[in-house]
């Protein structure tokens, strides 16, 4: 089976993607230990070697702490053909190294310092659980009122429509939908969306799912219908295309109050369907899509499997504590948007994790800090394995090779889920 789950996609800003992409830059960089992964107090760092004939000067280099502290900076002396650049930390971290050549784009490469002792950098709110009760009380007042809309799969065996849910009064829940034709009771899967303006759901995404032996379903993260043509999306108001501001200085107007609602409906949706087999209910998503699968697994106690890749949305209150923030990217000097944040980071929703997770970070991803995605990870309570990307930028990015761990881990455990195996973690 292929293994690639199409869920790795984030949309950033030029600038974002050419500054955080590896270039090779006529040097080879190999680090101290090839995981990338050191203990405290230990030596840290990368050996730089230049090959035969190459240019070794004007190179410089800066080396930080969670991309923010910076630990050391300077020249990179190549004049005997090699360097070592390196650093012991007393204090877990992710290491963030770029060297600049003299012309041309700068490379990085990530490491981690007792990634596993990472923690978050201030407490759950006290009144985080009770707010998320009242808003799915509230939830649970509004009829599910699905209704699927059959359509050609184009694929013998597969069933497959779009679906169409209510949220609120004025909201809905849009999606796709597909599962074997034969009647049975089926392991469930909901695959989750990665951040961009809206985009239209792809038909294989569910179907090829569910020729597999999957009950599939897939939504769309916004109040937009799922497959429409591309000039429908480009249609859309302008406003919905900048999402992630929206109401970010107040918990009960945030974009993202709804969005996790919308993956709690769905899951909930998932375990009314007389054809679920009750067993096995997985959520899935790459980028914003691991974000709101970590948030729902930590909502709803009947997920059962988390495989998220480079998931957005962890430590949202970074840049206040010598951290890179990353996505959705909330302004760290707007102090009720930093108030706001914590009620929809996946760290504060990690710790209600009972589910199997597997959980993916890169190591040089500046679109989703590997410190938040670590930390996230470290509060979950439920059997857990990590996939340490340590060449990884975020995953729309990052080459297949780089991502190849995550991709063949990922296939692994969807392939045992649907065959009636149990997984078994390595953490």
């Amino acid at each position: 089976m292929d293994a690639r789950l199409p869920l790795s996609l984030l949309v950033f800003a030029p600038a974002l993607i050419s500054a955080c992409r590896p270039q090779a830059a006529g040097l080879v960089v190999t680090p101290i230990r090839d995981s990338g992964i050191y203990a405290l107090n230990e030596p840290a760092g990368w050996t730089i070697t230049v090959p035969a004939g190459a240019d070794n000067s004007g190179y410089t280099y800066t080396l930080k702490a969670n991309n923010s502290q910076e630990l050391k900076t300077g020249p990179l002396d190549l004049s005997s053909g090699k360097a070592t650049i390196e650093v012991s930390l007393a204090q877990p971290a992710m290491l963030y190294l770029e060297i600049k050549p003299a012309s041309g784009r700068p490379q990085a490469f990530g490491a981690a310092v007792a990634p596993t002792a990472l923690k978050p950098v201030a407490p759950r709110p006290r009144d985080f659980d009770a707010f998320w009760r009242s808003k799915i009380r509230d939830l649970e007042t509004v009829p599910e009122n699905a209704v699927i809309t059959p359509a050609d799969s184009g694929k013998d065996g597969v069933d497959y429509g779009t679906i169409q849910m209510d949220l609120n009064d004025h909201t809905h829940v849009y999606g796709q939908i597909a599962k074997p034709s034969k009647p049975g009771k089926y392991p469930a899967i909901l695959i989750l969306q990665w951040a961009s303006p809206p985009y239209p759901l792809q038909k294989p995404w569910v179907i090829d799912r569910a020729a597999e032996g999957w009950l599939a379903l897939n939504i769309e993260p916004h109040d937009v219908l799922p497959c429409e043509a591309q000039s429908y999306y480009a249609a859309l108001p302008d406003p919905i295309k900048h999402y992630e501001g929206f109401g970010n200085d107040d918990r009960d107007k945030s974009y993202f109050l709804d969005m996790y609602l919308r993956d709690y409906r769905a899951v909930d949706y998932l375990t009314h369907r007389p054809d679920w087999d009750g067993r096995v209910l997985v959520v899935t998503g790459g980028s914003m899509g691991g974000q709101q699968s970590l948030c729902v697994a930590g909502l709803h106690p009947k997920v059962t499997h988390v495989i998220v890749e480079e998931p957005a949305g962890c430590d949202l209150q970074a840049g206040l504590h010598e951290r890179q923030e990353g996505y959705p990217f909330f302004p760290v000097n707007n102090p009720k948007v930093m108030a706001t944040a914590p009620y929809f980071d996946c760290v504060n929703f990690a710790s209600h994790i009972h589910a199997t997770s597997l959980v993916a970070m890169g190591f040089i991803d500046t679109g989703a800090p590997p410190t938040g995605i670590w930390t996230a990870f470290n509060q979950i309570r439920g059997p857990k394995e990590v996939v340490p990307l340590r060449d990884a930028a975020h995953n729309n990015i990052a080459t297949y090779e780089q991502q190849l761990p995550y991709y063949r881990k990922s296939g692994e455990w969807l392939h045992t889920l649907v065959t009636g195996g149990t997984v078994t973690t390595s953490n």
